[in-house]
This record gives structure tokens, sequence and C-alpha cells, in this order.
């Protein structure tokens, strides 16, 4: 477990509660969101074939905890190089609709509602665009979203990234950044995701959850003796 040095906290001062991190792909839903995307785009002819074949081999180096996020995001943002953000917003509502409300975990929901309950924050972090994550997130009813901030000049999509990629360590940068700016202090946090890619997050917060762990991140958990949760089983979670 973290020491007491890595406790998220805020100097300022209000009415303390517990901060609830979630991890969005394989943890609130059942697939990839930026993959269904993908192929989203290329059902709609709005991207060609080839991207779903580079995606692939990418995604492999993902699971492998060897994916060059940089080179990742300059392939999958191609097809919204030019584009209004309103246009794309457009099919990412559609996409939502047609896609992702269907493989949202049910046992996701109940441990959201569970923390809102408490009167716990909740904060989804994302190695995931923006584009996707806040209205995904919205949809979930949290306002609070960290994930791959998209270049935009002159009100257009470049195809490009800006600021820290919000993956591995930067996931954990990004939220130091973030609870710099929140008027709040946390008597704690939980943490909850399914991949290995998330460790430096799982080891940052107060109590890590592994949800639908991949093989390394289920060994990892194991050995740390943190709870498993595996919602690909209804009802089975692992204490």
């Amino acid at each position: 477990m973290p020491s007491t040095t890595q406790t998220i906290m805020n100097t300022k001062i209000t009415t303390p509660s517990y901060l609830a991190i979630f991890d969005l792909d394989e943890t609130l839903i059942a697939a990839d969101s930026a993959s269904l995307w993908n192929h989203f785009l290329v059902e709609k002819g709005l991207a060609p074939v080839s991207l779903l074949t580079h995606e692939h081999a990418m995604m492999t180096a993902y699971a492998k905890g060897t994916l060059d996020m940089t080179s990742y995001m300059t392939a999958t943002l191609e097809p919204l190089k030019g584009k209004k953000p309103h246009i794309i917003k457009q099919r990412v509502d559609d996409f939502i609709h047609e896609v992702i409300t269907p493989v949202i975990y049910p046992q996701a929901l109940d441990r959201i509602e569970w923390h809102r309950k408490r009167g716990d924050h909740i904060l989804i972090i994302s190695a995931t665009g923006e584009h996707l994550v806040k209205p995904i997130a919205a949809v979930l009813g949290i306002n609070n979203v960290i994930a791959i901030n998209l270049e935009q000049k002159e009100g257009i999509y470049t195809g490009k990234t800006t600021g820290i990629l919000s993956f591995k360590e930067g996931k954990v940068e990004r939220l130091k950044l973030w609870l710099q700016q929140q008027n709040h202090s946390y008597k704690g946090s939980y943490g909850y995701s399914d991949s290995i890619n998330d460790l430096p997050l799982l080891n940052f917060v107060n109590k890590p959850f592994a949800v639908n762990p991949d093989p390394m991140l289920a060994m990892h958990a194991q050995m740390q003796e943190w709870t498993i949760m595996d919602w690909r089983h209804a009802n089975n979670i692992l204490r």
C-alpha cells in the first residue's frame, strides 16, 4: 500500500470526503471504446479499413504494456483531422447510443451509485481521447473527467494531441495537476482499473481495486492482496 505521503490530499479544505477514480475501458464498459469507435468509423465509411489492421497491432502492444501511445493517437486521430468538433460530436452521440450503452457493466453502475450514496467525488481517468470519454462519462452521470486532450486550431481538429497524455505514469501526473485545481480536501482515494498499464495509478491511490483484470494485473493484485472484482461474470466478486 502507498505511504502516507502518497495519500491524495489537497490543502484547500472544505468538507472531507473520498475520491473514487475509475478507468473507463474494460473497467466500466465491457470493451475498449477507442477500438469500437475505430470500427464504427470504418463501418460508416469515415475511415479506411487499413485503420483496423494498424490498430489491432497496436492494441496487442497495449495488452503487453508496451504501447507507444503517441503513435497510437496519431494513427487513430487521422479521421478527425480537419473536422469541426460539433460534427464529430454528432457522430460520437450516435456511436454511444448504438455501441457503448449496451456494453456498460451493470455492476459498474452499482459501484458508481455506491460511491454517490457515500458522498464521494467520482472521477474518470482514461487513456482515450476526450472526444469519446467526456460524452460517455456524461451518460454515466460523471462530470469529472481526465482524458487525452485533442489539439484544435481555429476550431478544427488537427489530428494531434496536446498536453500530458493520461497514460501509465501520465495518469498520475494529470491527476496531481487536477487535484491542485480542486477546492476540496480528500480523506483518501479508491482506484479501479483492469489494466497493468494503470499500475502507477493503482499504486498511487489508497484503496486499489483490480476490476476485470488482465492476466498481469490479476497476478500483481493477488500478490499485493488487493480486492479483485470480476464484472465479466455476474456476482463474481473475489475478496
